[in-house]
Formats: C-alpha cells, structure tokens, sequence
C-alpha cells in the first residue's frame, strides 16, 4: 500500500495568537515608566537630602488641598469623556473634554498660588533644598500636565471635528491615561510631602 505524502508531517501548523500592543500605546507606556523613574529618583533625593540636616521647616501651601480635589474631579470628568467617545455620545464627549480642560487650567493656576504662598513665607527656589524640593516637584508635575493640557487640546479638536467616535478611541484612550496618570502622580507626590515634610 503507497504512503500518502507529507502524511507523516503535516504541511500545515495551527497559527498560535501571539501577544502584541498597539505601538503608541507600547510608547505611552514606556514614557510613563521613564516619568516614574525620575518621580521616584527625586523623592528618593528628597529623603536622603533630608536625612543630612540643615532641613529648613516650613507650612506647605494649604490651597494644595484645592488642587488635589481639582485634579480628582478632572480625572471623573475625563473618564465621563471617554465613556461617552464609547457610547458615540459625541455632544457630552465635547462637553466633559471641555471641561477636563478647564479643570486644567484652574489646576495650574491654584499651583501658581501655591508658590505666591511660598515666596510670603520667605521659601524661595534658590536657598534651603527643602524648599528647593518643592519647587522642583511641584514645577515638573506641572510641566507634565502642560503637555496633558496640549494633547487634550488636540483630542477636543478632534472631537468637534468628528474623528473620535466609538470606532476611533486610540487617542483618547491615550490622551485619559496619560491625564488619570498624572492625577495619580500628583497624590502621590502630595502625601509624600505631607508624609516627609510636616503638616499642613
């Protein structure tokens, strides 16, 4: 009896799915990680800085609590956006991408108060690293969130320009990530200084 061919081995193999990412999602990724690694390299600083003396005491600005809840309430009102892109509620997207952005704006503005409080107290940038610390951590928070302002200012043209819908989430995918991210961070960065620095 004739072997039929290739009957021992077989022509074709069953494909496996292999793990993969969207590439703008594998690059926001890793700019986070990289933000976080300077984040905790600074904190790191701070406390070691700390632990050597001539560690000036000082009240950290109270309106650093506004600018928590801010940042809390803009995070709600961008996942309000998002859900929305989803839904292909386009008008409420538009409306709570607005609004993300304002919060924003206020977010920066109560920051810049905060450093108005810490020059009446005679805390300055350049002097005792303690306050130097908070400049240098509340001032690159905040850069960051420039940069989440200009990209939301992207997303909300795009929305009122019909090219975010529920088939088209990316950017806004991304653009509500880096943003919840950088309200995380600000938390973090807030109960650390309430944590290593004294009460307000």
């Amino acid at each position: 009896m004739m072997e039929r061919p290739f009957a021992s081995s077989p022509v074709y193999e069953e494909i496996k799915p292999t793990l993969s990412m969207e590439p703008k999602k594998f690059g926001m990724w890793l700019f986070l990680v990289s933000v976080v690694m300077i984040f905790a390299s600074l904190t790191s600083a701070y406390i070691v800085r700390k632990g050597d003396g001539n560690w000036l005491e000082f009240e950290l600005p109270p309106i650093f609590w506004v600018t928590s809840g801010i940042l809390l309430l803009s995070s709600v009102t961008m996942h309000i956006a998002y859900l929305s892109a989803k839904k292909d509620d386009l008008m409420l997207m538009r409306l709570f991408l607005l609004i993300t952005t304002l919060l924003g704006f206020v977010f920066l503005v109560t920051q810049y108060y905060a450093w108005v409080y810490l020059v009446k107290i005679n805390v300055y940038f350049v002097g005792n690293p303690s306050g130097s610390f908070v400049y240098v951590l509340t001032g690159l928070h905040a850069a960051h969130l420039i940069s989440a302002l200009l990209y939301l200012f992207v997303m909300t043209w795009k929305g009122f320009t019909y090219k975010i819908h529920s088939k088209n989430l990316l950017g806004i995918e991304l653009c509500a990530t880096y943003w919840h991210f950088l309200d995380v961070l600000w938390i973090y960065l807030f109960v650390f200084l309430l944590l290593n620095h004294g009460n307000i």
